[in-house]
């Protein structure tokens, strides 16, 4: 479709992103969930347009990509840092392993800021068919105080990228080494052909996983 084609209101992409995120600021403003990657990115700019209010925020967990850091710290500044209760490796020998039916780390280290707040993410339908069910607008499931806004969360990949591109947004180069997501090395979520992509590109994260289970298994 493209950020600039024109729906039934005469509005493109662009535009019924910066009207939703008027239409529900806070008195307080937004509260910004960050992550560095394409998506964040876009909301940041996105934000900026509409002159809304917005503290944005990372939440490092330990096993994010040292370029992903490097990125969040020259371009973005004002992104205030996170830091888990629990270094998520002492964690693993807690809780065990993540896995995709057992994702404690994204609880314990992603999704416990924000609360009384509107959090302003990237989430996109596209990214999966589990994000298919989320609402532009809606309460967080497991904290009844926290409110979710997603102002991009029917745009496609490529429209995310069109817009980066067109309004010279800076961005994370690993996605120039043909990453399609970046986040957390080695993730329970991602498939075995990014996983072992993310094994030989961050060595060093892989054999601090691999210590962490031998420990478990002690």
């Amino acid at each position: 479709m493209g950020i600039s084609q024109l729906n039934f209101e005469g509005k493109n992409k662009v535009e019924v992103a910066i009207m939703r995120l008027k239409e529900f600021e806070p008195s307080e403003g937004y509260f910004g969930a960050f992550s560095g990657g394409k998506d964040s990115c876009v909301i940041k700019g996105l934000a900026e347009e509409a002159e809304v209010k917005v503290d944005w925020h990372f939440n490092i967990s330990g096993i994010d990509p040292k370029e992903l850091l490097a990125f969040i710290r020259e371009n973005h500044p004002d992104v205030g840092l996170i830091y888990p209760a629990m270094p998520i490796f002492k964690a693993v020998v807690k809780h065990g392993l993540p896995r995709r039916n057992a994702r404690w780390c994204c609880e314990l280290i992603k999704e416990t800021a924000g609360k009384g707040r509107t959090v302003l993410t990237g989430v996109r339908w596209a990214e999966s068919v589990r994000r298919r069910a989320r609402r532009m607008y809606e309460v967080c499931r497991t904290d009844g105080t926290k409110m979710f806004l997603h102002p991009i969360i029917d745009w496609t990949d490529t429209e995310v990228w069109e817009y980066i591109h067109s309004t010279n947004l800076p961005y994370c180069l690993l996605y120039d080494e043909g990453f399609k997501r970046i986040g957390c090395i080695l993730c329970p979520m991602a498939s075995q052909r990014i996983t072992k992509k993310e094994c030989e590109r961050f060595p060093k994260v892989a054999e601090a996983w691999r210590r962490a289970a031998i420990r478990l298994w002690e």
